[in-house]
């Protein structure tokens, strides 16, 4: 019987393994744009927070509240945010384990590894987020402030 086919292993593998290769590829193209999408809507979010106490920042600066102070406040608002989303963001993770397992190649459905790095990168990401809006509230002129309302 002649061979009609001969071509290496490592083609034939990468034949085999193409759909969880473009599976993958879809996932991490997901997950970015989830990511985008986190760090658009906390800085939107704090963002607006901080629009609406602009008048109560104001006060404070103008009573001598240190410009850290305000910042730190601001960041401390953030963070409790993350804090929530990333604690119901580890049980989702946790809870959906088992469908994403299969699509999983030498990793285990419940690794401590990805998931705290995964949980990282988005707390870095929502540090971020928070440290711009909290850098323009600590800049807020009293006086302008007021006098805008």
């Amino acid at each position: 019987m002649p061979i009609s086919e001969d071509r290496p292993l490592t083609e034939w593998l990468d034949y085999a393994f193409q759909p969880v290769r473009v599976a993958g590829t879809v996932l991490v193209s997901l997950g970015a744009m989830g990511l985008l999408l986190t760090a658009i809507g906390l800085y939107g979010l704090l963002a607006y927070s901080v629009g609406r106490r602009t008048r109560e920042i104001a006060i404070r600066m103008a009573l001598g509240a240190d410009a850290r102070r305000v910042a730190r406040a601001v960041v401390r608002q953030g963070a409790r945010l993350v804090l929530i989303g990333a604690t119901l963001g580890a049980a989702g993770v946790f809870a959906s384990a088992r469908l994403i397992a299969a699509l999983l190649v030498g990793l285990p459905a419940n690794d401590p590894v990805s998931l705290f790095s995964a949980v990282g990168l988005l707390v870095g990401v929502a540090a971020l987020a928070s440290y711009l809006p909290a850098r323009r509230a600590s800049r807020v002129d009293p006086m302008v402030a007021l006098r805008a309302e």
